[in-house]
């Protein structure tokens, strides 16, 4: 459980760090960023696994790529659902999409996640 929580931090500090190093994605607090990382995971783990299912074809033949597509409409659907959390256009939210994922991804071996 301790585990999860560290993660849902982890990510929200990604989600508010991605926040004020990139221009074109706005958050009002840390709250909201608190509340992004709540939604992206939900998201994640129930719209994502279908999404990438029926878009398998284009993810071969883009050798992947496609997956920062998927990841950039996650997040622009997070912040449509979230409110104080804005993304300016599409490539900002595959700006942030692969932002938040290094950062995520510093944070959780910094921690041993």
């Amino acid at each position: 459980m301790m585990h999860i929580l560290i993660q849902w931090l982890v990510n929200a500090v990604a989600v508010y760090a991605t926040a004020h190093i990139l221009s074109g994605i706005h958050i009002k607090s840390f709250g909201a960023a608190i509340l992004v990382a709540l939604v992206l995971g939900l998201v994640n783990a129930v719209v994502r696994p279908v999404l990438v299912f029926f878009s398998i074809p284009f993810i071969i033949v883009t050798v992947g790529l496609f997956l920062l597509v998927i990841n950039a409409l996650l997040l622009q659907l997070s912040a449509s659902i979230v409110g104080g959390f804005t993304i300016d256009s599409f490539w900002w939210a595959v700006a942030g999409s692969v932002v938040i994922s290094v950062i995520s991804w510093i944070l959780s071996s910094l921690f041993n996640l």
